[in-house]
């Protein structure tokens, strides 16, 4: 036995999410007066606004609501009392009811519900329970439990498995449905009892060795718990119907002259919630005159909430009941408690100071139910028989003073700070994490534009020193050849000078003259030259010092941008060379394909291109020429031709395609070389109808693998379907476009989304052709589609109307639910049968004229299966049932 207050077994791996040590919890009243056990309790209560509960017609909250059952005739009673008239009359309208006592006299008795004999599971559910489980959801306890004599249907209202009829479902099974859906297992979680009182011994169903759970009573609260009992962890509605099967099993029942299988204890199953709510943000108050900028973090709230189902053992009397020995002391031990349950209810109708409370175990169980604080609904049920008028009236008389019980509603919350301390340094550490990468970020990105700034000043610098040097060399070279020039000009004239000799005494010194001067006005010259020409260096190197980066990066780029030009010039030279070469090779086998091209049989779409687009005499030859071609190509190559502005090259490049596309074992490849991405964007950018044609076949190919599809709608496929589907008028683009959507209607991840994105409408946009081939392919479809949807509906995993009904389908399958093709023909036959499984279509299939279809299909089908299963949905649906009792067909 585990230790604490309840012994746990969990059924699956993972544990739901702990919440840390409970805090004091804090309540709400709806009631003006306090709550028993209130004033005594020493924890610090914490008031916090709640969603209310829901009220009652007459205004009380906490009111205990009662609905009348009457149970169905059965074979015996109507044998029996086919000479009386009707003891019960039900007028449901006015939510009242009258027993007989003779032909001119009645008792009149008003309830908050009356349901009659044909009132549905589901109908009996939305009234007595969902109320309830709504205000369980809120965070309140709630109850319902089930009264009546034995054999007036308590455990087929309540304990229902409904495992050969969904529609036949209890009250306990619709209702986990319901919590399973409303909470999410990352921060609630959900977890089961089942018990059974019987002989005033409190047993565990779920371990029947556990025979004796003492009940213990909170001193402080008043609150009543069973330490021991049995506790399993519900995640799923598979485990949870495991739990009821297996504790129905180890119920005691047996078989008495009123019911076969009579229930000799009272079940009673506790579904434990427990929910976390956040209490919103409030900003931090001020500080130093200023506002912070932090926002306080949000408290996690827990909220405890318990929905208990009581399936009462029923009152008998031993001399209709006929139970001897070990069962007349079962019946006496049941009619004790459920006599001490009345003296409870009549306690608390009248307002009594004392309520016996400590009478029976099943009252010290149910002490919150009536005249605590939980919401509380009670169904009774009755026969129909005046034979059992005595037990029926004891009946409506225990419902009617169990309607004036009034129940203090009070919701428990509490502060889950061990959860938020959690939630809180998880999301320091991931603060700390980004923190850390981006500080690690900004220290690269900081080093590497230092590395690249030093990088460009070092080549400037070298860039700028190697300019000056070639400056100073070229005007240091032509420094040197002007002192050359003077030099020789300066030889030259003495020479001449010397030649002419000297005839006076003031020649020389005329030639003299003369000589001088011109030289000292060239060397001037050149100093001036020299001088202006180190100024414009200058002017240089201040340029230089103020454009050194652009200089040196456009030079740099300049020569890297001729580098690729060329490169590229030689790669397109190379490249085009490849494409005349692969052309001359699509045309040869394009011609060859049109010399030997035949019209594709009706069918599916597995080897589609291969025979639409035959490539030699025989499949096999065809097959090796495409992978020979593939293998010599290149398939690379061959799918960058399908960008060739050639329209020629671009067809014969996707029948190449759609070919390899047929085969398996190419799929993949096609895919990983992006292929699928290249047949989409033909379908988008081209209009030409033969490559919309063979693009759209060659995506049907490769949306026959479950991999691809999720592919194909993630990339959009369904969309550009759709418009192809819509703008197309031939009838092979139309049959290879309704083809790829049959084979994405077979994906059950993707039936909401190819609804969404206009699929199902698309499918059904393609039947304007009339082909036979086209028609086949959405028939195929819609089949596919009805097939995903049932399963997942059978899964729990889908609720509401098929979405083929709510998009128009149903019209066209009943027109050609009779098709003379028989492809045609099976498929619809088999999507009607998948449509009328479940009860949400029943409706409007009537409405549609389907029920005669599935009646002919039942009879008349040539296939043993579909017509099974159309009998079979006929025999189970409520609604087809109605239907044809009330159009007096025999089936």
């Amino acid at each position: 036995m585990a230790s604490g207050p309840y012994r746990k077994l969990s059924l699956k791996a993972s544990a739901p999410p702990g919440s840390g040590a409970p805090r004091p919890s804090s309540s709400s009243s709806f009631k003006s007066r306090a709550s028993p056990g209130s004033s005594s309790s020493a924890a610090v209560s914490v008031r916090r606004s709640s969603p209310g509960p829901h009220k009652d017609q007459d205004g009380v909250p906490g009111r205990v609501r009662v609905a009348v059952r009457l149970r169905p005739r059965n074979a015996e009673e109507m044998a029996a009392d086919a000479d009386f008239a009707n003891f019960v009359e039900l007028q449901p309208e006015l939510k009242r009811l009258k027993l007989r006592k003779n032909n001119w006299d009645s008792d009149t008795y008003e309830f908050d519900e009356i349901l009659t004999e044909f009132a549905s599971q589901k109908r009996v559910y939305e009234v007595v329970a969902k109320p309830v489980l709504e205000s369980v959801l809120d965070g309140y306890n709630g109850t319902v439990m089930a009264y009546g004599q034995t054999g007036t249907g308590k455990t087929f209202t309540l304990g229902r498995l409904g495992e050969e009829a969904t529609a036949d479902r209890g009250i306990m099974v619709r209702a986990m449905e319901d919590i399973l859906a409303n909470v999410s297992f990352d921060t609630d979680s959900v977890a089961v009892s089942y018990l059974q009182l019987y002989m005033e011994t409190i047993q565990d169903l779920l371990d029947p060795a556990n025979d004796n759970i003492p009940i213990v009573e909170d001193p402080k609260t008043g609150d009543v718990s069973l330490p021991g009992a049995t506790i399993v962890d519900i995640r799923d509605h598979h485990t949870f119907m495991e739990l009821l099967s297996l504790g129905e099993a180890h119920r005691i029942a047996a078989n008495t002259k009123l019911n076969t299988e009579s229930s000799r204890s009272h079940a009673i199953l506790m579904v434990h919630i427990r929910r976390s709510v956040d209490s919103g943000e409030d900003a931090l108050p001020v500080e130093n005159g200023r506002l912070a900028h932090l926002i306080k973090p949000s408290q996690q709230l827990i909220r405890k909430s318990k929905l208990v189902v009581v399936d009462l053992a029923g009152s008998e009397r031993i001399l209709k009941s006929g139970s001897e020995g070990q069962m007349l002391e079962e019946a006496k031990s049941i009619n004790l408690s459920l006599s001490a349950l009345g003296k409870c209810i009549n306690a608390l109708a009248e307002n009594s100071a004392h309520v016996p409370v400590r009478d029976s175990k099943l009252t010290r169980l149910l002490k919150d139910s009536f005249g605590g604080t939980a919401r509380t609904s009670l169904i009774i049920t009755i026969g129909p028989s005046p034979r059992h008028r005595g037990e029926t009236t004891s009946t409506i008389l225990f419902g009617q003073r169990a309607m004036k019980v009034e129940n203090m509603l009070k919701i428990k919350e509490e502060f889950d700070y061990k959860s938020l301390s959690r939630k809180l340094e998880i999301q320091v550490d991931k603060l700390i994490v980004e923190n850390e990468r981006l500080q690690k970020e900004c220290d690269d990105e900081v080093e590497r534009v230092n590395t690249e700034a030093q990088n460009r000043i070092a080549e400037v610098e070298r860039n700028f020193a190697e300019a000056l040097e070639k400056e100073r060399l070229k005007l240091q070279m032509e420094y040197m050849e002007s002192i050359k020039e003077l030099e020789e000009k300066l030889i030259c004239n003495q020479q001449k000078h010397n030649r002419n000799g000297f005839t006076g005494d003031k020649q020389p010194e005329e030639g003299h003259d003369a000589s001088v001067p011109e030289l000292s006005k060239r060397l001037n010259d050149e100093t001036s030259r020299r001088k202006a020409a180190e100024e414009e260096v200058n002017q240089l190197k201040h340029q230089l010092a103020l454009l050194s980066l652009p200089a040196g990066d456009g030079d740099t780029d300049m020569m890297k941008i001729h580098k690729k030009l060329e490169d590229e010039a030689d790669q397109r030279k190379k490249l085009e060379e490849e494409v005349v070469l692969l052309r001359n090779q699509l045309l040869q086998v394009a011609l060859d394909a049109d010399q030997t091209r035949r019209y594709p049989e009706r069918g599916g779409f597995g080897d589609m291109y291969s025979r639409n687009f035959p490539l030699r005499e025989n499949g096999n030859s065809q097959k090796s020429s495409i992978a020979t071609l593939s293998e010599q190509v290149g398939l690379q190559k061959i799918l960058t031709l399908l960008e060739s502005e050639d329209a020629n090259v671009r067809i014969h490049a996707v029948k190449v395609i759609a070919n390899l596309a047929a085969e398996e074992v190419n799929q993949e490849r096609i895919v990983e070389a992006g292929g699928l991405s290249s047949l989409l964007t033909l379908l988008r950018r081209f209009e030409d109808e033969t490559v919309r044609r063979v693009a759209a076949g060659a995506i049907a190919n490769l949306a026959m693998n479950e991999a691809n599809q999720e592919l194909i709608m993630a990339q959009g496929g369904i969309s550009l379907l759709s418009v192809t589907a819509s703008s197309a008028e031939d009838p092979q683009t139309l049959r290879m476009v309704a083809g790829a959507i049959a084979n994405l209607c077979g994906n059950d991840k993707l039936q909401s989304k190819l609804r969404t994105e206009g699929g199902i409408r698309a499918l059904l946009g393609t039947v304007r052709c009339g082909h036979p081939d086209v028609l086949s392919q959405v028939a195929r479809g819609i089949a596919n589609f009805a097939k995903c949807e049932s399963r997942l509906a059978t899964q729990g995993l889908r609720t509401g109307k098929s979405l083929l009904i709510e998009d128009g389908a149903l019209p066209w399958i009943v027109h050609n639910a009779n098709d003379e093709a028989a492809p045609i023909r099976r498929h619809i036959e088999l999507a009607l049968c998948h449509l009328a499984q479940h009860e949400v279509n029943a409706k409007d299939m009537v409405i549609g004229g389907a029920l005669w279809e599935l009646v002919r299909i039942s009879r008349d089908c040539t296939r043993e299966d579909i017509r099974n299963l159309a009998r079979k949905t006929l025999v189970s649906s409520p609604t087809f049932r109605a239907e044809l009792r009330r159009l007096r067909v025999d089936y």
